[in-house]
């Protein structure tokens, strides 16, 4: 019914668009003061300044504290269904990759890929890193902004496409506060639920206030892994699940916690955070529809555990009339994991012959891959703004980040030898295994540095009282860098591939040799290096027709840092660009009742960095050419009634490539060959659309609060439209894939407050929707063997209670 409504997809988006237009239209002359019953002005800080969103001219959807709460949002993928500009893909949890406005190649996240499009902040700091966006868990957040088109002028690399920004309540000045949350939940087809959450505000003299907040979210499993075998055919080999077969395998658990001290001294104020979180997944949240609904058979224990910590200090006052700003941090994020990779084993048998053990018999090829990735992120800004009531006014900050990157990935075999052995003729070979790592196959371990350096400046100049002209521009530099070991053991089929390639004696730790990096004239190895610099700029133009319509017009670019490719043989990849035309509306009407915000853009990128798995399944990246994003976005809040409040949102997007994309990217039909000789070919043709992203995306929340004996009650249905959309850029990829189709969710609550109590009733997913989120094999050509669908959650029905004091 909700499913694939492929019909209703024209009159989805006249309601979400042309319907918000008509309805604004007939009160444009209406400007005066909102009365009670109308909407509330939302604050929001996307300009560095703590301004009215309607005031700023840039495209922003923000969700206050209250407005998190009613949509039930504890974690990413639940804020991320009401960003119409916003698509992602994900694995499951801690695995997302975020997105604005089409910009996806569908080759982000991997540890050896490019850097995210898209910058993510928790509070001033950024918490970006290249293992993919951190899950936090949403709970004592003042709110969740997004920003969209490039921000990179005052948010730097990372936000080439757009910015989210999560900003967490602060401690409260002498003020004594607190709440307690409960909820349990049963998944249909799947476990039961629960999450505990509580803060508490506590003053701690007359200028000095804690806050300390903690939860724990247990997330119901719903894939079962089901019994099963698989034969090799080469070696004969039957191997099956039943050590691992379990139903509702891929529960999660949440646990973390955040405390801030608040300390006022005159102009000066300054907050130390600590936070953390640790989350824990089983099994995997894909399905395999030739195993049957929500169901995979797999057989290695599957498990993956992200835990990440971070200290953040930020201090704010003045000099002179001047706004001082300095925000610094430091992350450490760790991520183990183990992974099944049976489908690989299957697809590649015919290397079954090189799997021995020590005394040089074929044994059970299934392989698993075992990961231990560390990240950290250092950031330092320092910024100083003139004051906001002036008729010129600048913002000019300095910015330095390091990330680092200890990547290890052990592609494992139970039983593989580790020593040479003597083959059939006599004669002694290598080990099959990596030398250092008995039953590693394959190993990746590499070390890579991000640094990050930036000078920034944005200054408004108010030509008269109601048109402003603000100008802004990033000097940048970034300087990449990757050294290491990967591939195989000495024994292996490929011959010229891990340690028989190596050129050097290991250089980081847990490695055999060093076979990525550079061989200096004087023996010595460095790592191979990514350098560049340059200058992005943003230019807007707004007019403020009355007090409560805002008219304005932006030129801006961002702009993604270049790397480096591991295989020796090929060159690294350049910044991609991405350059961006939009001009915006934004609108307040019939005494503030209606508020309907709209914008049209067209994109263009330039040098699309785009990574996939080549030879091995080794990821490469490339500069894919170039591709054009045009659309349309709006957003309309209705207050019709007191008590009722209607919001419909949504963005309808064209993004395609505006160049063939080659494999050898020498020329513009595809028709040159490479240097050897090698044969070039279309990947992917002009006008093929952008992954991940859909033509349209469109939410709606229609909310009805009033009194039942004295109880505030609240009945609310939240409706979520994803439309059709692609898995990857490249054609056979969508082959092996198919085309993730639209998908409509719906969720519905009821509930009251009387004092500090509250009750809640609620039910998500509520046609049991199986809306396709990504898909994904576990190599390059294993959609031969499964495709697996990471699905919404299914059908869930559950309980909050919560207790404020």
């Amino acid at each position: 019914m909700f499913v694939n409504a492929q019909g209703r997809l024209f009159s989805t988006r006249a309601l979400l668009l042309v319907g918000a237009a008509l309805a604004a239209a007939p009160a444009l002359a209406q400007t005066a003061a909102a009365p009670s019953g109308g909407l509330d002005e939302i604050v929001v800080t996307a300009e560095r300044r703590s301004e009215n969103l309607q005031k700023v001219p840039v495209a922003i959807i923000a969700l206050g504290t209250e407005k998190l709460g009613q949509l039930q949002v504890s974690s990413f993928n639940d804020y991320a269904k009401f960003l119409p500009s916003l698509s992602f893909d994900t694995a499951g949890p801690g695995s997302a990759n975020v997105y604005f406005r089409g910009v996806a190649s569908g080759g982000d996240g991997n540890h050896s890929g490019p850097l995210p499009s898209v910058g993510i902040y928790l509070d001033e700091q950024p918490i970006t890193t290249i293992g993919g966006a951190l899950d936090l868990h949403v709970y004592d957040i003042a709110r969740v902004e997004a920003l969209a088109g490039p921000q990179g002028t005052l948010y730097g690399a990372s936000s080439q496409a757009g910015t989210i920004r999560i900003i967490t309540n602060k401690p409260e000045l002498g003020k004594t506060s607190g709440a307690v949350n409960l909820t349990l939940n049963k998944v249909s087809k799947g476990g039961v639920g629960g999450t505990g959450e509580a803060y508490v505000n506590l003053p701690v003299s007359d200028n000095a206030a804690l806050r300390v907040v903690g939860w724990y979210d247990h997330r119901a499993g719903y894939i079962d892994n089901v019994p099963g075998s698989r034969t090799y055919p080469i070696s004969g080999i039957t191997i099956n699940n039943a050590g691992v077969a379990k139903n509702n395998y891929n529960d999660v658990d949440v646990v973390g916690g955040r405390a801030a001290l608040r300390v006022e001294a005159g102009d000066w104020t300054f907050t130390p955070t600590i936070m953390g979180q640790s989350q824990i997944s089983h099994g995997i949240f894909g399905q395999d529809p030739n195993i049957g609904d929500l169901a995979v058979t797999h057989f290695n224990p599957e498990r993956f555990s992200d835990k990440w910590a971070q200290a953040a200090l930020t201090i704010e006052g003045k000099i002179s009339d001047f706004d001082v700003v300095y925000s610094g941090s430091y992350l450490e994020r760790k991520q183990e994991s183990a992974s099944d990779y049976s489908d690989y084993t299957l697809y590649y048998d015919y290397l079954s012959t090189y799997i021995k053990n020590d005394a040089g018999k074929n044994i059970d090829p299934t392989q698993r891959i075992l990961g231990n990735d560390k990240f950290s992120k250092m950031s330092q800004e320092l910024r100083i703004s003139s004051p906001t009531d002036k008729r010129f006014r600048v913002i000019a900050g300095a910015f330095y980040q390091r990330q680092t990157h200890d990547i290890q990935q052990d592609y494992a075999i139970t039983g593989l030898g580790t020593k040479p052995i003597f083959d059939g003729e006599g004669s002694l070979t290598n080990s099959v295994s990596v030398g250092g790592h008995p039953g590693t196959f394959w190993l990746t371990k590499q070390y890579r540095i991000d640094r990050d350096y930036a000078l920034f400046g944005q200054a408004a100049f108010d030509i008269t009282d109601n048109l402003t002209l603000t100008g802004g521009g990033r000097l940048y530099k970034f300087d990449n860098s990757l050294i290491g070991f990967f591939g195989f053991g000495k024994d292996n089929f490929a011959g010229s591939s891990g340690e028989n390639i190596c050129f050097g004696a290991p250089v980081i730790a847990n490695t055999p040799c060093t076979n990525l990096g550079v061989l200096g004239s004087d023996g010595t190895i460095h790592p191979k290096q990514s350098k560049g610099n340059g200058f992005i700029h943003k230019l807007n133009l707004a007019w403020q027709a009355t007090p409560d319509i805002l008219v304005y017009g932006t030129w801006s670019r961002g702009f993604r840092p270049g790397g480096i490719n591991r295989r020796g043989t090929l060159a690294p990849y350049d910044a991609d660009y991405l350059t961006n035309y939009e001009i915006g509306f934004k609108g307040s009407f019939a005494d503030r009742r209606v508020r309907f915000n709209a914008a049209i853009f067209q994109e263009e990128w330039k040098g699309v960095q785009l990574a996939f798995l080549g030879a091995n399944s080794l990821t490469e990246i490339q500069n894919a050419g170039n591709a054009r994003i045009r659309g349309i976005e709006g957003d309309l809040t209705v207050a019709p009634l007191d008590g009722l409040t209607l919001t419909a949102s949504g963005t309808y997007t064209d993004a395609h490539l505006t160049t063939n994309y080659c494999r050898i990217s020498n020329s513009p039909d595809c028709s040159v060959p490479g240097p050897t000789g090698k044969a070039n070919f279309i990947k992917a043709p002009i006008g093929q659309a952008l992954p991940v992203t859909p033509d349209f995306k469109g939410s709606f929340v229609g909310r009805y609060e009033f009194d039942i004996s004295g109880y505030d009650a609240h009945v609310q249905a939240a409706v979520s439209y994803v439309g059709a959309r692609w898995a990857a850029l490249v054609t056979t990829d969508r082959d092996g894939f198919g085309q993730l189709p639209a998908y409509t969710t719906a969720d519905f609550t009821f509930g009251g407050v009387k004092g500090n109590t509250s009750a809640e009733l609620f039910l998500n997913n509520a046609f049991d929707s199986r809306g396709n989120l990504t898909r994904y094999s576990q190599c390059g050509s294993c959609s031969a063997i499964a495709v697996y669908q990471v699905v919404t959650q299914p059908r869930t029905f559950g309980i909050r209670f919560g207790q404020r004091f």
